[in-house]
């Protein structure tokens, strides 16, 4: 019997007794942070063997987006499922019967009535949200459901009414099948129309069951995201081969790490969220200009906030999975041209937030580097982001990039100008940081909480390259990257 009138996700992959761990949250909770890592390295895995103009595919997630890296936001058609997204009637893809929408306990349903909606024909598939019932048990469950032209899978996480939690994922095209059916009956008792589209949408991808390699790719990913030894033993259904742990003395993860994982976890998903309706609402062509400013700026601020936390994310799997010290990252040549191509005008937004000016010297011409482009850009505008909250207003700085042997050097020097004899003044005093826990330091003066200088170099030593850091009486603070060179690049030059 089910719990509701329809099947949530859980109960589907229970009957296929796909269950991998029931009952501690701790543990299902880890597990489902460890699958999705592992499936966001496989989808953009995938990206590299597709055209650049081809869609990757379709993701059904709840409560929020759950990928936010631009290489897959800009490629994966995204549906998100939530209960209760700010007030009942704001933000939905159509207008909900008043019996389904009213929240009886709310003490302002006349506020809620009035709320902005986004009508029907102003919905997409690249980015829509859909409503869930209180009442409906899959309210209480986080899932991901992934449609792709070589595979299907099923992810779900469920919190059950006694606090249990349960992780349960497939690969098998039947089971995703029966979820997405259970799913979609959802879909059709509230939005027909709307059904229609996407059930076309989802029988696009074949059914059929994925290639072996897809599945060792997911195996060895999600590996690479176990923090112990004997952890794979953790995943004892899981319909995926075994492979011997590249490290045979893995320590047992650290608490204040594990807390640190939770937190950039906790504060990324309603970060997520909040985006997702703001690009919504950004879509309406009735909006003030004023409105249209506003909601920019709440969007970009959210998109720097869960770059940040996804930094602290990966700065914690490094502490807590000895395999991520191989391979957080798959090391790969890559134009770095491209990659300062996107982030210069970002660095500069930065500098220019805290009444700073950058001024990027670079070489004619970039030679291409050995890294990884999914994490460079991100790890690079993270230290320009702490680094900028360091200096004090009316600072410049220099970032210069230039070879050296058989490595690329990016130095990052501040200078502080006088504004009567624009001559270069007194350097700036290194600012107090205080250590808080293994990896993160706090800055009293400016409120900052940012990654260290031990576990910011262990970035980029995950990403192939190399931070010094260095204090120089005329400069203050100069922080140098090195990166590798092409093999072949190098014996050229």
């Amino acid at each position: 019997m089910y719990e509701w009138i329809l099947p949530s996700l859980s109960e589907v992959l229970a009957e296929s007794e796909c269950i991998v761990t029931e009952g501690s949250p701790t543990k299902a909770e880890r597990q489902w942070r460890m699958s999705l890592a592992a499936i966001e390295h496989l989808l953009i895995n995938t990206l590299g063997k597709t055209a650049p103009d081809v869609n990757l595919g379709l993701v059904l997630a709840a409560p929020a987006p759950l990928f936010s890296q631009p290489i897959l936001t800009q490629r994966l058609q995204t549906v998100t499922f939530t209960a209760k997204p700010f007030n009942p009637l704001a933000l939905m893809p159509f207008h909900m019967p008043g019996a389904i929408a009213e929240d009886p306990s709310s003490p302002d349903k006349d506020a809620a009535r009035t709320a902005i909606a986004i009508s029907p024909e102003e919905i997409t598939l690249d980015e829509s949200v859909l409503p869930l019932l209180l009442a409906d048990p899959l309210a209480a469950e986080q899932f991901c459901l992934v449609f792709t032209e070589k595979f299907r899978l099923v992810l779900v996480l469920a919190t059950r009414k006694d606090g249990t939690k349960s992780f349960s994922f497939s690969f098998e095209p039947e089971v995703v099948q029966q979820a997405w059916r259970s799913l979609g009956a959802r879909v059709m008792l509230s939005n027909p129309d709307f059904f229609a589209e996407l059930d076309t949408l989802v029988q696009n991808y074949p059914l059929v069951p994925p290639d072996y390699r897809t599945i060792l790719q997911f195996s060895q990913f999600l590996l690479q995201e176990l923090p112990e030894e004997g952890t794979r033993e953790e995943f004892p259904q899981c319909p995926i081969p075994k492979i011997p742990s590249p490290s045979p003395n893995v320590p047992a993860p650290n608490p204040d790490v594990e807390l640190l994982q939770a937190f950039a976890h906790e504060v990324r998903t309603p970060l997520t969220t909040i985006r997702t309706m703001t690009r919504l609402l950004l879509k309406r062509r009735d909006l003030p200009a004023t409105v249209i400013n506003r909601l920019e700026i709440i969007d970009h601020e959210c998109t720097e906030q869960i770059d940040r936390m996804e930094l602290l994310f990966k700065a914690a799997e490094l502490e807590t999975c000895a395999a991520a010290k191989f391979a957080i990252t798959h090391l790969t040549p890559m134009s770095l041209d491209q990659v300062l191509h996107q982030s210069i005008p970002r660095w500069e937004q930065a500098a220019q937030r805290r009444n700073l000016t950058l001024d990027v010297v670079l070489p004619q011409q970039l030679p291409t580097v050995v890294s990884n482009p999914a994490m460079l850009d991100r790890v690079l505008t993270g230290l320009i982001e702490n680094f900028t909250r360091s200096l004090p207003p009316g600072s410049h700085i220099q970032v210069q990039v230039i070879p050296a042997g058989d490595q690329l050097k990016l130095q990052l020097s501040p200078q502080t100008l006088c504004q009567d004899t624009n001559k270069v003044a007194t350097p700036p005093t290194p600012p107090i940081r205080k250590a808080l826990g293994q990896l993160l330091m706090f800055q009293p003066e400016t409120g900052t909480i940012s990654l260290n200088i031990a576990a910011t170099k262990h970035l980029f030593q995950a990403i192939g390259g190399k931070l010094i850091v260095r204090q120089r009486p005329q400069y203050g603070e100069v922080l140098t990257i090195f990166l590798p060179l092409e093999v072949s690049h190098h014996k050229n030059v």
